[in-house]
């Protein structure tokens, strides 16, 4: 009961950030203005966005697998696609935990250790947050004065703020800190032989051999080449579903590559906000992005909408179709049981 009202709680907590999100994202425009940028735009460029963006999702896949086979299981294609786009589904009712889900769906389906697979997630995750700064760093330098105001002042200058802030804190507070960690590692290191025998610590140990498993697979996977080239294609998918979408609106449509990639680097920042769907926070830092090219607060946001709400209702479409597909599975299986 209480774990039901906290995931409620969580729920709603995560909901209320989006939303205020949103709230200062379209805070003082003029909504007739927005309305008039939906009924110019060029739909057509935001289907190609959700065709480009299916690829990706094959691609995203493909990738995983490769991860998967040195643990020394080979899972079904369709099931690891099912598995992915259920998992981006349910980052729509808790911020992250579609990691967590799309590694239990394919432990239902496939039967491999969910530890592991989580072991899998964190070196696929570590290698996405490699090329992010590695596109980041390729947008500072191509136009270094353009892109390196925004990216200065308005992501890493906060950032160091949030966290200097942290360093100023009084002495008193830092020895409390420091003395309580000190105390919590003797404590372990005087009973590690009692705590070794609880249940719930040898269950951890065990997960973490799981996990540790799982990360062995960056190192031990056989097919590196592939798995590169495969990452270099996702993130190709991911800048043209970005700069396609530009064609849309007559407001962005002159804008360049290298734009897009810009967009596609803050726009993912936006989804990585611990928010549903990145709800909120990405149109606040897109529709932000779009006016150092002297875009308009309406038809930055025009574009941000476009672009996330078109691909939060693919997302929702392709993560229910997976679900009812996998329902489908199971109870044909059910049915084959019973009647042998």
């Amino acid at each position: 009961m209480k774990r039901n009202i906290l995931k409620v709680f969580n729920f709603f907590l995560f909901l209320s950030i989006g939303i205020l999100l949103l709230y200062f994202a379209f805070r003082g425009i003029d909504f007739q203005v927005l309305v008039n940028e939906f009924k110019q735009a060029s739909y057509g460029w935001v289907f190609l966005s959700l065709v480009i963006s299916l690829s990706g999702f094959i691609v995203r896949a493909l990738r995983w697998r490769l991860l998967i086979e040195p643990l020394g299981y080979i899972p079904g294609r369709l099931n690891t696609f099912y598995a992915v786009t259920i998992g981006y589904l349910a980052n729509f009712a808790f911020p992250r935990i579609g990691e967590i889900t799309k590694c239990g769906t394919l432990n239902r389906t496939e039967k491999i250790p969910l530890d592991s697979l989580i072991g899998t997630v964190i070196v696929e995750r570590s290698i996405d947050v490699i090329t992010m700064i590695i596109l980041i760093i390729v947008i500072f330098f191509s136009k270094i004065h353009f892109f390196g105001n925004f990216l200065t002042n308005q992501i890493f200058n906060p950032a160091i703020k949030g966290v200097s802030g942290y360093f100023t804190m009084p002495l008193i507070t830092w020895i409390i800190i420091i003395g309580g960690f000190c105390l919590i590692i003797a404590g372990f290191i005087l009973f590690r032989k009692r705590l070794a025998r609880l249940t719930f610590i040898q269950k951890g140990v065990a997960i973490l051999k799981g996990v540790g498993g799982g990360l062995k697979t960056g190192f031990t996977m056989k097919r590196r080449g592939l798995f590169l080239l495969y990452t270099i294609l996702l993130w190709t998918i991911y800048f043209l579903m970005t700069w396609v979408v530009f064609y849309a609106l007559p407001a962005t449509s002159h804008l360049q590559p290298i734009d897009g990639l810009f967009i596609l680097v803050i726009g993912s920042i936006g989804i990585a906000v611990p928010v549903q769907g990145g709800i909120g926070a990405f149109h606040w830092i897109v529709s932000l992005g779009l006016t150092l090219y002297d875009i308009p607060k309406e038809d930055g946001l025009a574009f941000a909408t476009l672009s996330h709400e078109s691909q939060a209702l693919f997302i929702i479409l392709l993560g229910s179709i997976s679900m009812l597909m996998l329902a489908i599975r199971r109870r044909r299986k059910k049915e084959i049981v019973e009647q042998s």
